[in-house]
């Protein structure tokens, strides 16, 4: 059963490694890897050298991080939430709606966004009838940052949620039944019981999403983007995209191996911290 997995991350993950050289040379396809010239870090200079470049990798970290804040706080106030919820029928119905928006993709997304939140959009014109200004969600920097992370937010919490709402049903019902002896209403119970219950499992899923901090979804921000947002919503796989195409391998190669090395530190000391305290070891 391990098969399909393991061969699909083999060929698509290990596979490829050894062209990360192309980094560290002027890499021509008709050359190959063997006939092309070494530069050393001149690929890397030259990405921290180009124009806006330091300004895309702190527009990444911005957006990446906002990500993961509000991706990991809000799934758990969502599955405790949803966790007080007695009807059965009720509860599910909630579970499978706020499921469906991470099955579509953001292409699809993208046009729902783009005529929700224009100038004409339904948003723009409730807006109107409140007597608020028009707001430019997609044409202005700030908004566009917020605009990015709400609606990734939108489409991600419900099903985030899954891992918590499977952690909750884990805890042992003696101890509510105990701390209502005692007591305790539904909020202590909340505080001393549910939440450090939850706190290993928080930890860990922080720890794992901060391999993804250079990782701003390029689907998404590819979706959105226009040149209006360029300057705060640039993101780095989209200026990689934008800038290296026409087979610039070494320069894109370049830019990936610094993104994973970042990303491998980055979970390396998450995994240090988780361990310390919430006592969790991958092995």
């Amino acid at each position: 059963m391990l098969l399909p997995a393991v061969l699909i991350a083999f060929v698509f993950k290990y596979a490829p490694m050894p062209g990360i050289v192309m980094a560290f040379q002027e890499f021509k396809p008709w050359l190959g890897v063997s006939g092309s010239s070494w530069v050393g870090w001149d690929n890397f200079k030259l990405i921290f050298t180009m124009h806006d470049s330091v300004q895309v990798i702190w527009n990444t970290i911005i957006i990446s991080m906002m990500k993961i804040l509000f991706g990991l706080a809000v799934p758990v106030v969502f599955a405790l939430l949803l966790n007080e919820i007695r009807q059965t029928a009720l509860k599910r119905s909630i579970q499978t709606l706020v499921y469906l928006p991470h099955f579509m993709s953001w292409v699809i997304l993208g046009g729902i966004l783009l005529d929700l939140l224009s100038l004409e959009g339904i948003v723009n014109r409730l807006a109107a009838v409140l007597h608020l200004e028009p707001v430019l969600f997609l044409g202005n920097g700030n908004w566009f940052r917020t605009t990015v992370v709400v609606s990734d937010l939108w489409k991600e919490f419900g099903f985030s949620a899954i891992v918590f709402l499977a952690a909750l049903s884990g805890i042992n019902p003696a101890l509510y039944e105990a701390s209502e002896i005692d007591g305790a209403g539904r909020f202590q119970q909340t505080v001393y019981i549910t939440l450090p219950a939850l706190l290993p499992i928080i930890v860990v899923v922080f720890t794992l999403s901060l391999g993804n901090v250079l990782n701003a979804n390029f689907d998404q921000v590819f979706n959105l983007i226009n040149p209006l947002v360029l300057e705060k919503g640039d993101i780095i796989d989209t200026y990689v995209f934008r800038t290296f195409q026409g087979g610039q391998y070494s320069l894109a190669t370049a830019a990936g191996i610094f993104k994973s090395a970042v990303g491998f530190i980055l979970i390396s000391g998450g995994y240090f911290f988780a361990y310390k305290v919430a006592n969790y070891r991958i092995f």
